[in-house]
This record gives structure tokens, C-alpha cells and sequence, in this order.
């Protein structure tokens, strides 16, 4: 087995959350009960667990000129995934252009899209345009 990430996280709702990573991003679903999910994004493990009500306050950092939440998590892809993703959610949300592309031209260059789902998650998709881009500077 390749090593793969697990994150648990609550949820107001598990049917939104079901239909959200698997319509719109295309995941699977693993494990139900009425009380939590886990969901199979890329590999990794995400469990939604329900609850009545939570709230994070989290603040945005600047990079590159652009202001993005403190509090997020993501998948990285390859390329082609990662056009295959963005289009699908490009059109779910009527053709926003939300890809960002940072660190143009330097080592590391990647391209990101953030969404939210239903629980109020930020999720960022990105690829880097060469392969050791995610640990190299």
C-alpha cells in the first residue's frame, strides 16, 4: 500500500457531502453510517463525522499578491487530472475562472484552483509544472 492521508472532519450534513465530493469532484464513497462518512479523495482518506454546528475563524495570508485561507487542504495531480478536475468544477460553478497560477517561471511553479464545500472547507487542487517542484526550491 502507498502511504496515504487521513483527515477526520466534521460535517453539518452527510447526504450534501456525499453528493459534493462525489458529483462535483468525482471521489468515492467508502465506509456510511448515519453518523460519518469516509470519502476516497485521490487516495486519501477524508471522514465526516456529523455535528450539530461548528465554526472556524481563520485568516487569509498574501502570496504572491493573492489572499488565500489560512485553513485549507488539497490534492496535488498530475496535469491532466488536474484540467480533467478544474473543467468539471469550472462548469459547476458557470465558468468562474479560479485557477491561480504561482511562483510563474521559478522553480516550483504551480497552478491552483480553492472551492468550498458544503461544510464550508476550503480545497485547493494543484500541479506543478515540473515534478519536484512540491518539496524543491
Amino acid at each position: 500500500m502507498n502511504p496515504a492521508f487521513h483527515m477526520s472532519l466534521p460535517c453539518l450534513n452527510i447526504k450534501e457531502t456525499i453528493s459534493f465530493y462525489t458529483d462535483e469532484l468525482g471521489a468515492t464513497v467508502g465506509r456510511v453510517t448515519k453518523e460519518w462518512v469516509d470519502i476516497n479523495l485521490f487516495n486519501n482518506q477524508l471522514t465526516f463525522v456529523l455535528v450539530d454546528t461548528f465554526n472556524f475563524e481563520y485568516p487569509n495570508y498574501q502570496f504572491e499578491n493573492h489572499s488565500l485561507p489560512t485553513f485549507h487542504f488539497g490534492v496535488i495531480v498530475n496535469s491532466n487530472e488536474w484540467e480533467e478536475i478544474y473543467d468539471r468544477v469550472n462548469y459547476w460553478l458557470s465558468g468562474h475562472n479560479i485557477k491561480k497560477t504561482f511562483l510563474k517561471d521559478k522553480h516550483g511553479e504551480h497552478v491552483s484552483f480553492f472551492i468550498k464545500d458544503p461544510n464550508g472547507y476550503t480545497l485547493e487542487f494543484k500541479t506543478f509544472i515540473q515534478e519536484d517542484g512540491m518539496f524543491m526550491m
